[in-house]
């Protein structure tokens, strides 16, 4: 067994697409309508599972929770092989990050949030 796909809440589809796809470098693996409103949304770095499923709220207690879905934690840890390379180009596509990049035991970090808020880590892991 293995994790697929992991849902993250969105207020709208293409404007998540979006986001994770030209500002992040995802991978849309795929966009299925599924009738009624609801699409089956899965994007990821590399085109490798696991992926993330964005799930546009449909409820208000579902909106209630985009960018709050672990609280003010970390939500997500995006791992590169090369930080400074992905750390330059997600600054020039207009990614927010939240610090200056930290040296830390277990490899070079930055925090920075989606385009809902989710913090999400930067991290090449220490070699």
């Amino acid at each position: 067994m293995h994790i697929a796909a992991v849902t993250l809440v969105v207020r709208d589809y293409d404007e998540a697409i979006q986001f994770y796809t030209r500002q992040l470098g995802f991978d849309l693996l795929e966009d299925t309508d599924l009738g009624e409103g609801k699409r089956w949304v899965r994007v990821a770095p590399g085109g490798q599972e696991p992926a993330l499923l964005l799930a546009q709220a449909a409820t208000a207690e579902q909106a209630a929770c985009i960018g709050r879905q672990t609280g003010s934690r970390v939500s997500f840890f995006l791992h590169t092989d090369d930080f400074a390379r992905d750390y330059a180009r997600m600054q020039a596509r207009g990614v927010q990050f939240l610090e200056q990049p930290r040296y830390e035991s277990y490899g070079t970090v930055v925090v920075f949030q989606d385009l809902y808020g989710n913090q999400w880590d930067l991290l090449e892991p220490a070699r």
